[in-house]
């Protein structure tokens, strides 16, 4: 019988793994500098902290792993913000952290959804959080983190689409006037649309089977029923993006697809043509109930989630020359009956910070020479029975042929010196 992955999933193989460890690099970097702190949260969670009651998204109707264990029903993480706004409330970081508190998260999230590329059922996430003020700023502060995130890979070709849902009264007037707009088309409209039109209008918006429907195109803006605060708060939020020299696009349609967004909502979107159905970049908005629904204070928050998957293709596609990984520095050729002695010189070598491979094969100098070589070595550390003897290495310098005979107590302060020339 032959094993292969889940559909929907994949193996990270060595070879690849050193890109995830650059842009995990990358994004702790920049969450340190914006002074977000890290939160991990457990993969699975009661299945009540993501289906919320009368929740329309296709997330909680169709694409949830859920199963029934014998002290309840749970589910598989498949986003990060709803675990991270429980874990704010159950340890009542309200009450220990100062607010806004600025958080962030990377892990396995899971989606039973049609795999294609840059989307699976099990994907890698990125996102931040920052709860417990609602301001405008920050709100604009949220996509320049994103956006630095996306700089630093080398993704320039990108475009910001924002919109607003308002405030509650914003919303429970456009929701009736979609209602009213939607009545006579709703049996031409898809299933889910049905579905969303009794639980939430607004997703109809969202749509990717009717929308390009005539009903669709003709359905009233949201701008034409927000508050004057709202509006006031939305021309705050654009202004600072002005002020952060972040080009943007009001899109009226832009809803996101998660129920409990209000007020802002956004999508970074990779403007270059092969990206097709996957230029999503990042996205997020503010939530302004979701802490009082988990027992919290009536705090808002704001946040994003980024997936890592999709990043770093649109890195490559890009021109982003990852790193590889680090080198390495030593390889610790040992010839005849020298014991132990090329593992302890490996050893001095980690020791002082260097990396460092030894032969554990029997194979002759040359084999080892040509192994030294594949691995890209930098320098060629040989040991035979009379170096062995005498308690001393011989290192070999292959870009530009050097050679010295030294102590092997004293190996690691001749690297050094070599790596400061």
């Amino acid at each position: 019988m032959s094993y292969q992955t889940p559909r929907g999933t994949y193996d990270i193989l060595p070879d690849e793994v050193a890109k995830w460890h650059e842009v995990e690099d990358i994004i702790r970097r920049t969450c340190d500098r914006y002074r977000y702190k890290e939160i991990r949260t457990p993969y699975f969670e009661s299945t009540d902290v993501f289906a919320r009651e009368g929740d329309s998204s296709d997330m909680v109707n169709k694409e949830m792993y859920t199963f029934n264990m014998g002290d309840g029903s749970f589910t598989l993480r498949p986003e990060g913000t709803a675990g991270a706004i429980r874990a704010f409330d159950q340890h009542k970081l309200y009450g220990s952290m100062e607010m806004p508190a600025k958080l962030y998260y990377m892990g396995p999230m899971f989606r039973h959804e049609r795999p294609q590329k840059g989307r699976q059922r099990q994907f890698t996430q990125f996102g931040i959080e920052a709860i417990g003020i609602t301001n405008p700023e920050i709100d604009a502060e949220t996509i320049a983190l994103g956006v630095d995130v996306a700089k630093a890979l080398g993704i320039s070709s990108v475009k910001v689409a924002i919109n607003t849902l308002g405030d509650d009264e914003s919303r429970a007037a456009y929701r009736a006037a979609l209602k009213e707009h939607f009545a006579p088309h709703i049996q031409d409209l898809c299933p889910d649309c049905h579905r969303r039109y009794e639980q939430n209008p607004l997703r109809i918006l969202d749509c990717k089977v009717d929308h390009d429907h005539p009903a669709l195109l003709s359905a009233p803006k949201l701008s034409d029923y927000l508050t004057d605060a709202s509006r006031e708060y939305f021309n705050r939020v654009l202004n600072s993006l002005d002020a952060l020299g972040i080009a943007y696009e009001v899109d009226d349609r832009l809803v996101r697809g998660l129920d409990y967004y209000t007020h802002t909502v956004y999508e970074v979107i990779s403007t270059r043509p092969e990206s097709g159905s996957q230029a999503t970049i990042f996205g997020g908005g503010r939530y302004d109930h979701l802490v009082e629904y988990f027992g919290g204070p009536e705090v808002s928050g704001i946040g994003f989630g980024m997936g890592m998957e999709r990043l770093i293709m649109l890195a490559e596609a890009e021109g982003y020359k990852f790193s590889g990984g680090r080198g390495l520095d030593a390889y610790i050729i040992g010839l005849g009956n020298v014991g132990s002695a090329p593992l302890g010189v490996a050893q001095k070598l980690r020791a002082a910070g260097y990396t460092a491979e030894t032969n554990f094969i029997p194979r002759s100098l040359k084999a080892q020479f040509k192994s030294a070589e594949r691995n890209g070595a930098k320098y060629i550390i040989i040991i035979g029975e009379d170096e062995c003897a005498a308690g001393t290495v011989n290192v070999k310098r292959p870009n530009d042929k050097a050679q010295v005979t030294v102590p092997a107590a004293e190996i690691a302060e001749l690297i050094t010196k070599w790596e400061e020339e």
